[in-house]
């Protein structure tokens, strides 16, 4: 490319009849790089033929630029081509969608990579990005990006994923807090019961602290009737005496009310979650996919991959499924220095959190619990690579449940678990 060529022209300067007139029936690709404020559009028209990059003011150009793409596209193949980078786009794509173009999708990493392949300079900007989309599209590697329509179901089911990942993620917040202030102030609580009992929530929105239950007449009979008799009379029992004998700091009245209000938050969460999780059963209720992956991961877990994820039947693989959820192996090595296997991380986040919730729940259980405690010993009490080893065996199954509709087998998954510790101990 020329010098400058990534000078960008406003796209209400340009005029398509001008220099379209030049140009013959040959496939061309348009490369989008979208901003919050801005997009950069580069055509690319053969080998090194590109336009110079128009400017778009988003999202009022937006309808400007699909109807010039239009006409750019009338009598020869035309690709736009654009990065999947946040909700900025998203006005873009309904637009091209409309105008009847056909959006294809390029990998943003593939596109960082390609940098200084394109121009021999590691630079990026957005003139630039542009051309690199365009040029990969070019080569094949960009694969159709539809706007899809959603149902009012599956806009709901969206919503109540996206609601209960967030409640879970606040009360988590509230959670931290709430640790913190009682390992300062009674330290005793979690030793007797654990910090999100209900029973303990009830206690601290009750009384604030310590103060409030020892000076409590029926303490004991107190909390056995917030926990609907579940709690034992020695667990109630040793909560009450840590109160009375605490070595905690006094606590003041401020010190009080942050307590109960931490502890009304957390229980309002839990009730925002499980409010949540009756809705998404109610809606899945028929959806055989998620009924099936529910199964395995339970029915929260399931939505959520759902959502994130899509169709598990539309992966031509579990690895390529896996890959999605950032759970395929990555390693950086050179020349005599081996790095370690470490999973990529690529992909939802929200996806991984709440599979490795999921996954937490299988390693309690057998027999993948004792496989687990030997892969803990191995590691000299490292936990998490065996959790990370569960999370992606479940990745595989879950692909082979709900994209192949095979029935779930556990001691499958025991045994996969199992063969791949032996031969070559990467989870």
């Amino acid at each position: 490319m020329k010098s400058r060529a990534y000078r960008a022209v406003d796209v209400n300067r340009v005029e398509a009849g001008v220099w379209l007139k030049e140009r013959g029936d040959s496939a061309v690709y348009a490369g989008l790089d979208v901003g919050k404020e801005s997009i950069f559009c580069t055509l690319r028209w053969s080998a090194g033929d590109f336009d110079r990059p128009w400017l778009v003011r988003n999202p009022s150009g937006v309808v400007r630029l699909a109807e010039l793409l239009s006409v750019v596209g009338q009598g020869r193949p035309l690709i736009v081509a654009m990065e999947p980078t946040g909700t900025y786009g998203d006005p873009l794509r309904q637009a091209l969608d409309r105008a009847g173009l056909l959006v294809h999708r390029v990998s943003p990493k593939m596109a960082s990579d390609y940098a200084e392949v394109f121009d021999g300079v590691p630079s990026q900007h957005d003139g630039k990005d542009a051309g690199v989309i365009a040029e990969l599209a070019a080569q094949g590697r960009s694969w159709p990006w539809p706007m899809p329509v959603a149902t009012e179901e599956e806009q709901e089911l969206a919503y109540q994923v996206e609601w209960l990942d967030g409640q879970r993620r606040q009360m988590m917040l509230w959670c931290g807090r709430l640790e913190a202030l009682l390992s300062r102030h009674w330290p005793e609580a979690t030793r007797a019961v654990p910090l999100r009992s209900g029973t303990l929530l009830r206690c601290l929105k009750q009384y604030g602290g310590p103060r409030g239950l020892a000076a409590a007449p029926d303490a004991v009979d107190q909390l056995q009737r917030w926990s609907r008799q579940c709690l034992s009379a020695e667990k109630a029992e040793a909560l009450v005496s840590g109160a009375r004998q605490t070595v905690g700091v006094a606590m003041g009245q401020w010190d009080e009310e942050r307590l109960r209000r931490y502890a009304e938050e957390i229980h309002n969460c839990h009730t925002k979650m499980e409010a949540a999780k009756r809705r998404m059963r109610e809606l899945t209720r028929n959806h055989a996919v998620i009924g099936a992956m529910g199964e395995v991961v339970g029915v929260a877990t399931a939505c959520v991959l759902w959502v994130e994820l899509g169709d598990p039947s539309t992966y031509h693989c579990g690895a390529a499924y896996r890959k999605a959820m950032g759970l395929n192996l990555a390693e950086r090595s050179s020349g005599k220095w081996q790095g370690k296997l470490k999973i990529s991380k690529r992909g939802s986040s929200t996806v991984r959190r709440w599979l490795y919730l999921a996954a937490l729940r299988w390693v309690k259980e057998e027999p993948v619990h004792s496989w687990y405690v030997h892969q803990k010993a191995q590691r000299r009490g490292e936990g998490k690579p065996a959790v990370i080893g569960v999370m992606r065996k479940l990745a595989l199954a879950l692909y082979h449940v709900g994209g192949r509709r095979r029935p779930f087998d556990r001691n499958q998954l025991y045994a996969n678990l199992t063969a791949t510790a032996v031969g070559s101990n990467e989870a």
